[in-house]
Parts: structure tokens; sequence; C-alpha cells
């Protein structure tokens, strides 16, 4: 399986914002992004300092989506590709294909500090939709859909100590999670207006509209 192995940190500067990449780290003072807040490269001030073409803005808008769900570039495409054959608005359908990803949903609901590790978790075979083993983090979870830890999972003991540092973390609205039973129930799409609003996903329709 294909996937990217760099510094996740040069992902964040690259666009210029904090992906949240890295789980806990990326809250802290150790956080690269916050630390270092310039493009990576030899070249990367004067790149800062020079204005965008409109080519620029859209593709650094498809990048930052992409690499926020840790999705490929030609898997990212399919995914487009199934948004625009979709009714409805095909930005907001984009996204509802990435939330639905099971290694996001395992990481929503509290399963894992960052979608690598929650898709690491999932390739193991820790998780299991609707007392069905899934391995696949692109598995699509539809609303109803139960996730629960795997009871033979060595992984439990880990989980439960998560559970407990985080049981203060907002829990998003279409998930409801039972933290003691390590299961959550996938409950409905969200809304857009629940997702990142720093998210511009009509710069990655204008983009692939070319």
């Amino acid at each position: 399986m294909a996937r990217y192995s760099d510094s996740s940190c040069r992902l964040c500067r690259r666009e210029g914002d904090t992906l949240f990449l890295k789980g806990t780290r990326c809250y802290t003072d150790k956080c690269a992004f916050k630390r270092r807040a310039q493009i990576p490269g030899q070249h990367g001030k004067d790149r800062m300092m020079r204005k965008q073409t409109g080519y620029e803005v859209q593709l650094r808008a498809k990048q930052k989506v992409r690499r926020i769900y840790g999705v490929l570039e030609r898997q990212f495409e399919k995914y487009y590709d199934m948004a625009s054959a979709m009714p409805g608005n095909t930005g907001t359908n984009l996204l509802h294909l990435l939330e639905t990803r099971l290694d996001n949903v395992v990481f929503r609901m509290g399963f894992g500090l960052s979608r690598q590790q929650a898709r690491m978790w999932v390739t193991q075979g820790h998780f299991q939709v609707n007392d069905h083993k899934v391995d696949i983090p692109s598995f699509r979870v539809r609303p109803g859909d139960t996730i629960t830890v795997r009871e033979s999972s060595k992984l439990r003991k880990q989980l439960k100590d998560l559970m407990e540092k985080t049981s203060g973390k907002e829990m998003s609205a279409w998930l409801e999670v039972d933290r003691d039973a390590l299961k959550g129930k996938f409950v409905a799409l969200p809304e857009r207006s629940q997702l990142d609003q720093k998210i511009q996903e009509s710069l990655i329709v204008e983009y692939y509209s070319r």
C-alpha cells in the first residue's frame, strides 16, 4: 500500500497551517509549524513573499484537504470523480466521502491521536464494523454503522487509557461514542457547517474544472 513517508511537519509548513498530523504534539510548543512557519526549502521565504496565481490558490486548497485526510493523489482524484457523479453539491459530497473513510471515523471517535495512527491500527485489524472485521482504511462507513474495537485486540488497554486522557475532548456531533465499551456509532452524515470552515472545497471544484 502506497503511503507518504516523509516528515509530516513539512506538510503543515508547506500549506501554511497546522494540519494536526501528529496528534497531541500539534497542540504544544513543539509543533514545527509554530516554531518555523515557513515553506520548506532553500527558497521558502522568497516563495512566501510573492503573490500566488489563481491556479496556485486552487492547488494549495486541494493539497491541504488531501493531506489533512492522508489521501494520495490518484485516490483523491477518484473521490472527486465520485463526488461529481453524485447528486447535490460536489464539494460537500467530496468532504462526505473523505469523512466516511473508516480511518477518519476511528480518529473522530477518539480511537487514535491522529489519522495516521488510526489508519495504522485499522490496517492491523483492531476494529470491526457491524461485528465484521475490517482492515481497509478507505472502507466507507454509512449512517447507522457501529464501529467497535475487537474483543481480542491487544490494543484495548492502550485505548482505554487513551479514552481516559481525552475524556474532555469534544466529540463530533454526528457520532455517538461509548468510551467504556470502546465502540461508537456513525449516526449521520455531517452538515457542512459542522466541518472545518478553513477548507475551501469550492476552490477544489474549480481546480478540477479547469
